[in-house]
């Protein structure tokens, strides 16, 4: 194996490993990639089948949801900044972070979720 496939697969390992769902699109709005937790939330929790492939606007129907997903990309042309969306129902911070090639290119984001820790700290037992 050579060090640029080993890096390679030592990064997929790692994405693959998250407890939280990895979600990237590109820049034409199609899902390129989930991995196992966004699989699982995506499509067992929210039934939705094979995203992968598809546009992401299938499951972003919402128009104020798709504005909001364009506008993003066009400030990502500009902006290599990752963008803080909001704490969802399940107190998990929304991400979306642009992915660039090694040029600088935008070639497409991600969505990535986490805990939102300040909330579970304040919730948790004294001494936890």
């Amino acid at each position: 194996m050579n060090e640029q496939s080993d890096q390679q697969s030592i990064c997929h390992a790692i994405v693959e490993s998250l407890p939280y769902p990895v979600v990237f699109v590109d820049l034409e709005h199609i899902i390129r990639y989930m991995n196992p937790a966004a699989r699982y939330h995506y499509c067992q929790e929210r039934g939705h089948k094979d995203l992968v492939g598809r546009c992401v606007f299938d499951c972003h129907s919402n128009p104020a949801s798709t504005e909001q997903i364009k506008a993003i990309v066009q400030r990502f042309r500009s902006d290599s900044k990752e963008l803080f969306l909001k704490v969802n129902d399940r107190n998990l911070r929304v991400y979306v972070t642009p992915v660039r090639s090694s040029k600088g290119d935008l070639i497409g984001y991600y969505e990535r979720f986490e805990m939102n820790l300040a909330l579970s700290r304040q919730s948790s037992p004294a001494g936890a």
